[in-house]
C-alpha cells in the first residue's frame, strides 16, 4: 500500500514538472511569431492643409495618421521618410486629409501637367511673365538670352506743369478786349437776356514770362522763354536679378518647348529668310513689378537691361543719376566762360551708328553775310 502511494506521488510530481516546463517554454523560450513582432500600426503622411497644383510641399502642410500595417502600400510615405517628400511639388490640387503617394508629387514645377503652353511651368508660383520691347542696346549687344539674369534700368523725363491745366509750362498769354457785362445774343449760348460777363481774345500765343529789373539802367523789362521747356532726365535701376524667360518670340507650334525657334520664314521662291534679331524680351517678375513695367511702357520711358552673373544674387543700393549727381559723383567741372574759344567750334555731338564709316564734322556757325 505504501508502495502504491509512493508511485502516485512520483507521478504527480512528474505531471506538475511537465506543466511548469511547458508554461516556461511557451512564455520565455518559444520564438515570437512574425505577426507578433509587427507593430500594431504605422504612421503615414497626409495633407494637413490644402495644397494647390504646383505648390511646394513643406512640413507645415503635412500631418500623419495611424493605419494597420497590412493597409500600407509602397507608394505611401511613412514616418521617417519625410526627406523624400519635403521640397517636392503637387502635380494636382491636394485636399486636406488625402494620403500622399509618390504619384501625387513631382521633383519640380516642370513635372506638373497643366493646360496651355509648356513653358508656363517655368514661371514660379506668385510670379508672372511680361514682355517689353528690346533692341541690341537693350539686350546688351544680344548677350542677353534665355535664362539670363539681368538688372532693369529706366530713364524718365520730367517737366513742370500747370497744376490746373496739367499742361507744360510756360503758359501762353492772351490779350482780353471787350471785357465787361453785356447781353448774350442769339448767336451765343441760350439765355433770356440775362447779363453775363463777355470778353474776347484779341491775341494769344505769347509764352508767359517774368518781370526783371536791369541792374545797370534800373529799368524793368519782361523776359519770355526763348524755347520750349527742357525736360530734366533721371535714371534709376528699378529691378535687380530678374530672370529672362525668353529673348524673342515664342513658337506657335503645338508641343513646342521654350527653346524651340519659331517657324522659319521663306520668300516667294521658298528660300529661307534669315532670322531677324529679337525685338522683345520676356521677363519673370512679380505682379506688382509687371504693373510698374506697364506704366513705363505707356509713358515711353527708356528701358535698358544689363547682364549679370547668375551666381551673384546680391542686391546693390543704387542712387538715381541726374545731371547734378554726375557732376558731383565723377568730379565733372562746369566749363568756365573764357574770353577765347576753339575754331571751328562744335555745337552738338554726332550720333554715329555703330559700324558706320561716316565722319561727323564739327557743326560750324553760319557764315556772316
Amino acid at each position: 500500500m505504501r508502495r502504491v502511494r509512493t508511485l502516485i506521488f512520483v507521478f504527480l510530481i512528474i505531471i506538475i514538472a511537465a506543466v511548469v516546463g511547458f508554461l516556461a517554454y511557451t512564455q520565455y523560450l518559444k520564438p515570437q511569431s512574425t505577426v507578433d513582432q509587427q507593430p500594431a500600426y504605422v504612421e503615414v503622411y497626409i495633407v494637413a492643409q490644402p495644397i494647390s497644383m504646383g505648390g511646394k510641399i513643406t512640413e507645415g502642410l503635412l500631418s500623419t495618421i495611424k493605419i494597420a500595417p497590412e493597409n500600407v502600400v509602397e507608394p505611401m510615405f511613412t514616418k521617417g521618410e519625410e526627406a523624400n517628400l519635403l521640397g517636392k511639388v503637387a502635380k494636382f490640387p491636394l485636399d486636406q486629409g488625402v494620403v500622399i503617394t509618390s504619384a501625387m508629387v513631382g521633383e519640380s514645377a516642370a513635372d506638373v501637367e497643366i493646360s496651355g503652353p509648356s513653358w508656363a511651368t517655368i514661371i514660379p508660383p506668385g510670379m508672372s511673365a511680361m514682355s517689353i520691347p528690346a533692341d541690341r542696346f537693350t539686350l546688351a549687344g544680344y548677350a542677353i538670352n534665355n535664362g539670363a539674369h539681368v538688372n532693369l534700368t529706366a530713364c524718365f523725363l520730367f517737366v513742370d506743369v500747370d497744376p490746373t491745366f496739367q499742361t507744360a509750362l510756360p503758359n501762353q498769354t492772351a490779350t482780353l478786349v471787350g471785357t465787361g457785362f453785356g447781353t448774350v445774343t442769339s448767336e451765343g449760348t441760350t439765355s433770356e437776356g440775362l447779363p453775363v460777363l463777355s470778353l474776347a481774345v484779341a491775341a494769344q500765343g505769347t509764352p508767359q514770362g517774368k518781370l526783371e529789373l536791369d541792374p545797370s539802367l534800373q529799368q524793368p523789362y519782361y523776359l519770355i522763354p526763348s524755347e520750349s521747356q527742357r525736360p530734366r532726365m533721371v535714371c534709376q535701376m528699378l529691378l535687380q536679378n530678374i530672370l529672362v524667360m525668353k529673348a524673342g518670340e515664342f513658337s506657335r507650334e503645338a508641343n513646342a518647348g521654350i527653346d524651340t525657334p519659331s517657324a522659319p520664314q521663306t520668300d516667294a521662291e521658298g528660300n529661307p529668310i534669315p532670322t531677324a534679331p529679337p525685338d522683345l524680351v520676356t521677363l519673370i517678375v512679380t505682379p506688382q513689378d509687371s504693373i510698374a513695367l506697364s506704366y513705363l511702357l505707356h509713358t515711353d520711358a527708356e528701358i535698358s537691361l544689363s547682364l549679370r552673373n547668375p551666381l551673384d544674387d546680391m542686391r546693390q543700393a543704387t542712387e538715381a543719376s541726374t545731371l547734378q549727381f554726375l557732376l558731383s559723383q565723377y568730379n565733372i567741372p562746369v566749363p568756365a566762360k573764357l574770353p577765347y574759344s576753339l575754331e571751328p567750334y562744335t555745337i552738338s555731338f554726332c550720333n554715329l551708328s555703330i559700324g558706320s564709316s561716316e565722319i561727323c564734322a564739327p557743326a560750324l556757325a553760319p557764315a556772316a553775310e
